[in-house]
């Protein structure tokens, strides 16, 4: 399965979440799009309720099935901590996820265009693989030929605030994941033991 690229605000409205993190989408119309997106809609079975909560997770970061998935077995063989958390932390470590957190962009999809064009820089050496993970005190930062990006400039002046695992310095536009998340740091409308659940019935 691609990733995909469609109205973010359709897919938000769908699922009943912001992906743009600003909850514009669901401001105006907090119901699903379509023409009975306002009416009653029957109950979700348990399968359906963990694959929208698998969605609702995978489209927040815009990874494909596979990419999700691959990380989800791969959060599997950390063996301290539960699973989901594990995840979810992983998920937090990419580097298109950091340059968004660091306030680089105003949005992830935004972030991992910056990252492929090779606008970004982990420990001064550009990387341009937004599925990067990137490690507790490696600074990402932007390229020197990149740092009057109009793009950029925008994003780092609307900023209101940073989460607290990560610092940035606006002056020199870098900064870097000073430690990994706790759970409550991360997207609390997500119920991650729900995806774990989804991804074992499939074995």
């Amino acid at each position: 399965m691609s990733r995909y690229t469609g109205p973010s605000w359709k897919v938000s409205r769908r699922l009943g979440i912001s992906l743009s993190g600003t909850g514009k989408e669901l401001a105006r119309r907090p119901y699903a799009p379509g023409q009975h997106g306002n009416g009653r809609r029957g109950k979700l079975s348990e399968y359906g309720t963990q694959l929208q909560e698998k969605q609702k997770l995978r489209y927040l970061y815009g990874m494909t099935e596979k990419q999700f998935a691959n990380l989800f077995i791969k959060a599997g063989k950390i063996k301290e901590g539960k699973h989901g958390v594990n995840f979810m932390i992983l998920l937090e470590q990419r580097l298109d996820n950091i340059v968004y957190r660091l306030g680089l962009a105003s949005t992830r999809r935004q972030a991992r265009q910056l990252v492929s064009h090779g606008h970004i820089t982990v420990d001064g050496k550009r990387v341009d693989i937004p599925s990067y993970s990137v490690q507790v005190g490696q600074t990402v930062g932007v390229r020197e030929k990149s740092k009057e990006l109009q793009v950029i400039k925008d994003s780092v002046e609307g900023l209101y605030g940073h989460v607290p695992y990560v610092q940035f310095d606006e002056d020199k536009l870098e900064g870097s994941l000073t430690r990994l998340p706790e759970r409550d740091e991360m997207h609390p409308e997500i119920d991650e033991a729900l995806i774990v659940e989804y991804y074992n019935k499939l074995g």
